[in-house]
């Protein structure tokens, strides 16, 4: 007993002296609103130091309202400084652990504290770590930061060293539109990218169509025997000439940018002439005649980086052609799925595959990321969970610089978070994303914090037991019967109710959580459209036997456009459709939705077969009222390589006036209207007159997405059948990239007035 005592005993006072010494090892900066230290720079100093004190200063002040005098390092040393940069303070510090222009020291040594950098921004990286690491700042959204407020400010001995892992760190997204978040986060702010004098799908800009297509058309990509002026011919020597010439224009113009892009448009039509196919039969990929061409280029700018794309088409690495040493191949994983990582899938044509050739040929990779689901910003878009293995994955194969494209959109899903999480990751890989998610979810949203993040890890976990393919192109329709089921959405909401009550009375947190529910909101949006007036559809039948708008559902409308208008530039998808207008394309919608006056829910009999890859509701998809609106993906029923041909069963003869159907077009999917559209009606289905023909008296839009009604209005007619042929093209013109394959024409109703 006596000698467990004494043991006692002297643990006892083994702690109080660990604890005292771990005291007096603290240094005090600030003490009951005062200091007794000075931020010290050189006499002169480069910017990057003096931004670095500057903020430390701001920020110093901002918490405990004791601004630190900023002197120079002419001035006589004391013994209570902060040592900013390369001084005369500083000489004796060992800075070999930097090894990056953006790497840095942060070291205490007796009353002192020194931030040194690299050439680059190292000395602010320093500022910004030491905030949110030392003194628990945070800024987790161009808007929302937090600074503690206390009068005394202690830190611990501190020998803390960095470096990037890669050298250039972007992410396309709305919180890096704002300078200062760039910086507190360490990524590529406006005045960094401006080392890019051509940026992505340049070969237009560095040869312009309208202005050598026409005369020249040999400049151009030989596809299916004819000329198309959407690619260059790379094997052409006037191609090459004229490229370099107009780049050497524009190098003298602006000779600070460094990095200069010469790469491909964004469509697939690479050329297909005699010697573009050899060299690209020699490489075993459409790279092949882009990185012999890109490095001719490459050769009369030495001094220059010249970016090219290995994208789609040419996203496979050459078998042993090597790109030059200054020319940066900028490889981008548009096709993949984010279910799980990209490296579980390493099978010969997977991006993994692809990455890890390239990086056998060159160590000047620019890897281009794709995070959101650009067919659905505020859709839920559950890849949380890759992020951190996808940038690890790019770390260990070379990849120097990355671009990881989000939305600019502020009210796209998740985007504060998203983009907080992969800032960290662009800096340190290996962070500890589950802590990270965490500080973020309780900072952001306060106590509805832990309730957000299990609607995380429950959605995360749903999308991988369903087995869903994740895609940057998906809608919240084709996962109906997957991770965004009705079943799975009452689970998600339930979160989002616990979430609510938790921050009740925090008016802040509370609007930041609504907002966060909103992408649940617009998946019941989406998916009432191809219910019609099934339970949560967009229509309820009436005690009189119509139809009309379900009011739960135009509550909730209203209340989605209320709360989404309240960001300014929220957009729906990266076509620059915005919420307004996705209102009121919605309201114009439900104003047709159930609007068959005479073939509401009447038969119809298919002499031509509709794709089941476009089946909208089946044989009833033409008189079931429910329309489609400008995405193709549903509610449109399609017809590939055919005519439609149909008819409609009035069921008794009836006077018919007016008959229309609407059809879409959407050339880049393939989706071309009929070249001609005629009706007949019948009484008997088989001797059919009255034969009314209509012209497609619309023009071709090669962008953008448009739904056009062919109107046929006649004097009145008794007739049970109506027949309507649409006449397909069939086959995509030769000038378009899915020639030789089928055309598509699609339609949604079939209207009898």
């Amino acid at each position: 007993m006596n000698r467990f005592i004494k043991l006692s005993a002297l643990g006892i006072l083994t702690l109080i002296f660990i604890s005292t010494n771990i005291h007096a090892q603290k240094t005090r900066l600030v003490s009951n609103n005062t200091s007794r230290y000075s931020i010290i720079i050189a006499q002169n100093a480069p910017k990057s130091d003096s931004v670095a004190s500057a903020d430390l200063q701001k920020y110093v002040k901002e918490m405990s309202g004791f601004r630190i005098p900023i002197k120079s390092d002419v001035t006589s040393e004391t013994d209570y400084e902060i040592v900013i940069g390369n001084t005369n303070r500083s000489v004796n510090i060992d800075k070999t652990s930097i090894t990056n222009k953006d790497g840095f020291i942060i070291k205490s040594a007796k009353n002192k504290l020194y931030f040194l950098g690299g050439q680059g921004k190292g000395t602010i990286n320093a500022v910004y770590t030491f905030l949110e690491k030392y003194l628990n700042c945070r800024m987790y959204s161009a808007k929302v930061k937090v600074i503690p407020k206390q009068s005394t400010i202690e830190i611990p001995n501190i020998n803390l060293s960095q470096n990037p892992v890669f050298d250039y760190r972007t992410i396309s997204a709305y919180e890096q539109l704002d300078d200062d978040y760039c910086k507190w986060h360490k990524l590529a702010d406006s005045k960094d990218k401006k080392i890019w004098g051509l940026f992505v799908h340049t070969f237009n800009t560095l040869m312009p169509p309208a202005k050598y297509f026409k005369d020249h058309p040999e400049y151009y990509a030989l596809r299916n025997g004819i000329r198309v002026d959407e690619e260059p011919c790379l094997s052409n020597p006037e191609v090459l000439k004229i490229m370099t010439e107009e780049l050497r224009r524009r190098i003298k113009e602006n000779p600070q940018a460094t990095i200069w892009s010469v790469s491909q448009n964004d469509n697939f039509s690479c050329c297909q002439c005699p010697e573009c196919k050899r060299l690209d039969s020699l490489e075993g990929s459409a790279s092949g005649s882009v990185i012999n061409f890109v490095n001719k280029i490459a050769r009369e700018f030495p001094d220059k980086t010249i970016s090219t794309l290995a994208y789609q088409y040419s996203r496979k690495a050459p078998k042993n052609l090597i790109p030059e040493k200054n020319v940066n191949i900028m490889l981008c994983s548009i096709e993949c799925y984010r279910t799980n990582p990209l490296s579980a899938d390493s099978s010969n044509g997977s991006f993994t595959k692809d990455l890890i050739e390239w990086s056998k040929l060159t160590n000047n990779i620019f890897l281009w990321d794709y995070v959101v689901q650009f067919t659905n910003f505020i859709s839920p878009f559950p890849n949380l969970h890759v992020l951190q293995p996808n940038v690890q994955l790019f770390a260990n194969h070379k990849a120097n610089m990355i671009f990881e494209q989000g939305t600019e959109s502020e009210g796209a899903e998740f985007n504060q978070l998203r983009t907080y999480m992969l800032a960290k990751l662009l800096w340190n890989p290996d962070t500890n994303i589950d802590s990270l998610m965490n500080d973020f979810l309780n900072g952001y949203y306060g106590k509805a914090g832990r309730p957000i993040r299990e609607y995380i890890d429950c959605m995360k976990t749903e999308l991988i037991n369903s087995g869903a393919q994740l895609w940057i192109y998906g809608n919240p329709v084709e996962s109906m019967k997957d991770y965004l089921s009705p079943e799975r959405m009452i689970k998600y909401n339930r979160f989002f109710d616990a979430a609510e009550r938790a921050v009740k009375n925090k008016p802040e947190y509370l609007q930041r959580v609504r907002f966060a529910r909103l992408p649940l909101q617009y998946v019941m949006l989406e998916q009432a459209k191809v219910l019609g007036a099934e339970k949560n559809g967009t229509m309820i039948k009436t005690a009189k036997n119509r139809y009309a708008p379900n009011p739960a559902l135009v509550k909730a409308l209203d209340n989605f456009h209320t709360e989404t208008i309240k960001i300014k530039d929220n957009l729906i998808n990266e076509k620059s459709y915005d919420v307004e207008e996705y209102y009121t394309r919605y309201k114009r919608m439900l104003d047709k939705t159930m609007k068959n006056p005479l073939g509401l829910f009447k038969k119809v009999k298919f002499l031509t077969s509709p794709n089941y890859k476009y089946p909208a509701n089946g044989d009833k998809s033409l008189t079931d009222g429910i329309r489609g609106d400008e995405d193709h993906h549903f509610n449109w029923l399609g017809f590939e390589g055919s005519d439609m041909d149909v008819i409609v069963d009035l069921e008794k003869p009836t006077e018919v006036k007016k008959v229309s159907a609407d059809f879409l077009q959407l050339v880049y999917s393939w989706i071309f209207l009929p070249e001609e559209v005629d009706i007949s009606l019948s009484n008997n289905e088989n001797n059919f007159e009255n034969f009314i023909k209509l012209k497609n008296p619309w023009p071709l839009k090669k962008e953008g997405v448009s739904i056009n009604p062919f109107v046929f209005e006649f004097k009145p007619v008794t007739a049970r059948y109506i027949r309507v042929i649409a006449k397909s093209i069939k086959q995509c013109p030769r000038w378009h990239y899915g020639y030789p394959f089928n055309a598509w024409i699609f339609t949604d109703e079939i209207t009898v007035e």
